[in-house]
């Protein structure tokens, strides 16, 4: 993120304590954000504000910058949480917070960061800031539930239906949708109802090129551990898309695996998984539904922003969506 946010989220976050214990939770609240992070969802809030004719420094910057602030706050305490929830071994090229300081000590520090969410909300007074945050979290939690439930049933019998709307509540909202709004009301604009389809479309396309990634990408430019989303048990479009015709010996394979907790997983029979699906058309199939639902994203989005009053920052912001959607790491 901006160096800037960092400063920010930072300075909400207490610095001092007389007991060790509590300073050692000041850390914990500092770890996720100082890992760093390539600051997306933040970076189009203040693009989208720039589109609708915020100007950098002006009256109303600052309000701008806090939401962003809180933003990131956002990512990170979910963060915390997901991995917890997941059980994840890797964030950002570091092992998870639950993995250096148990799960209890973890959860709290998600929670810590949650109020100063809103400490940051507060402080940015956006009209309509705070009920746009409490949609994203809704949403985020109800496609988050959506997921953690089908792996806690064991749950394999899915439409690719069911995985798009799992991925449009927990990623899209989020990471498109209430961003441009945000940004639309840090400058006292009334977010483009255009917005929630273009970034429902924009979000989907983030979340399936992150599901390949997540089998063939690069790990040091990812930040995430390759594979885990086999180790987790994740419902992918991928994985759903390969299950309706895998052969059976593949699936039976497939599912003795996934019926099995992380650590009893066998990572060579994973490995073998993971070569399966990545030999099948699958991917490929994922690919292209990706690139369908960007470019479907895209028009939307240029609609929505057509009338934009700062039009060199909404070029800007469809070149960074477009990136997002697209991405290759």
């Amino acid at each position: 993120m901006r160096p800037e946010l960092l400063s920010r989220v930072l300075s909400l976050l207490p610095q001092s304590a007389q007991r060790p214990e509590l300073r050692d939770y000041h850390d914990m609240l500092r770890d996720y954000p100082q890992r760093g992070g390539k600051g997306l969802r933040s970076e189009l809030l203040l693009l989208s504000a720039r589109a609708h004719g915020l100007q950098v420094g002006g009256p109303g910057w600052e309000g701008a910058l806090w939401l962003a602030a809180a933003l990131e706050l956002f990512q990170n305490w979910v963060l915390i949480h997901d991995d917890i929830e997941d059980d994840s071994e890797d964030r950002r090229g570091r092992p998870a917070l639950h993995r250096l300081h148990g799960v209890p000590l973890a959860i709290n520090a998600g929670d810590g960061l949650h109020a100063y969410m809103w400490a940051a909300v507060h402080r940015a007074g956006v009209p309509g800031g705070m009920d746009a945050f409490l949609q994203m979290i809704h949403r985020t939690a109800e496609g988050q539930h959506l997921d953690l439930c089908w792996v806690e049933r064991r749950e394999w019998a899915l439409r690719e239906a069911d995985y798009l709307e799992m991925v449009r509540l927990k990623t899209a909202y989020y990471t498109v949708v209430v961003p441009l709004q945000l940004g639309a009301l840090a400058a006292g604009q009334v977010p483009h109802p255009g917005f929630e389809a273009a970034g429902l479309a924009l979000g989907t396309a983030f979340q399936i090129r992150d599901d390949v990634l997540n089998l063939l990408g690069d790990p040091l430019k990812y930040g995430k551990e390759i594979g885990g989303d086999l180790l987790e048990g994740k419902r992918t479009l991928i994985v759903l898309h390969w299950l309706q015709s895998a052969p059976a010996e593949q699936r039976e394979v497939f599912l003795a695996q996934m019926a099995r907790p992380r650590p009893d997983k066998d990572p060579a029979t994973v490995a073998q998984l993971q070569a399966w699906l990545l030999e099948s058309g699958s991917v490929a199939h994922a690919q292209a539904f990706a690139a369908q639902e960007a470019a479907a994203g895209l028009k939307l989005l240029q609609e929505a922003l057509a009338a934009a009053p700062g039009a060199s920052a909404a070029a800007e912001l469809l070149h960074t969506v477009r990136d997002l959607a697209t991405r290759e790491a």
